[in-house]
């Protein structure tokens, strides 16, 4: 999958940092935003990432809101997302799946799932 654009959507450093490394490590290249604002400016200003990987609790536009103005957009619509948040209470799973998410992941990240997720969800793309 090497060369694929992977967005990271997070606000805490370290899970960016920790994304970025294991996505690198599998030839990805890493678009990153810090906030869903920085995150739609990417998106509207730069080349279209191949999946978006989303935190769900962000400052400001929170990531289901970022999820429903994406999929809102006809340009950016069809990228796949997968939320991937600490949020692991029942019925959540089916609330970032009607908000628009193709997938879920809950922290703290395994390392060894989050690549075949990305994949999976990029050759479906």
């Amino acid at each position: 999958m090497s060369g694929k654009n992977v967005m990271v959507v997070e606000d805490n450093e370290k899970n960016r940092k920790l994304m970025r490394v294991v996505l690198k490590a599998k030839g990805y290249n890493v678009i990153e935003a810090a906030t869903g604002e920085e995150a739609l400016g990417i998106l509207r200003n730069q080349k279209k990432p191949d999946i978006i990987l989303m935190d769900i609790q962000l400052p400001g536009i929170n990531g289901l809101k970022l999820v429903r103005q994406i999929k809102g957009d006809m340009l950016i619509k069809d990228i796949p997302i997968i939320a991937v948040t600490a949020y692991a209470m029942k019925g959540d799973e089916q609330k970032f799946i009607e908000s628009g998410c193709d997938a879920y992941v809950s922290k703290p990240i395994n390392t060894q799932e989050l690549p075949l997720i990305v994949e999976k969800y990029i050759k479906k793309g």
